[in-house]
């Protein structure tokens, strides 16, 4: 289930790559022209509104990923990540740990989904695993 970085759909390691590089037009260009990024509990759907989140909150608060796991579900990505910049960091817990969603269609993104990591539950432990 844990995958090696090298594993990961090219436009993903590209969005990596590109977004840790503060290089929006790169970064930009790995999604879909319809696609879907939902993160805070709001969601950016196209291109323009992805470019227009990006520019603000990713590019222009210097957000880096040091990616830590890469698991492949179903042909899917989740890859976890410490995430820094500089973001108000005022309640976040440190180091930062993020999961991005990754859905890829056709070589682009179509869907990124970001959520903040918790622990996981003692009586939720293993489940993934069985099934």
């Amino acid at each position: 289930m844990t995958q090696d970085h090298s594993t990961l759909p090219a436009a993903v390691a590209t969005y990596i790559q590109a977004s840790n590089n503060f290089d929006l037009r790169s970064t930009v260009e790995v999604f879909a022209d319809d696609a879907l990024v939902v993160d805070a509990n709001r969601e950016f759907w196209g291109k323009d509104a992805i470019s227009q989140f990006l520019e603000r909150e990713i590019i222009g608060a210097k957000v880096t990923m040091d990616v830590r796991q890469v698991v492949e579900h179903h042909g899917d990505f989740i890859v976890s990540a410490a995430v820094d910049g500089t973001f108000d960091k005022t309640k976040l817990p440190s180091p930062l740990i993020l999961a991005f969603h990754f859905w890829t269609e056709k070589g682009k993104i179509s869907q990124m989904v970001v959520i903040t990591k918790q622990p996981t539950p003692a009586w939720a432990e293993g489940k993934r695993a069985r099934g």
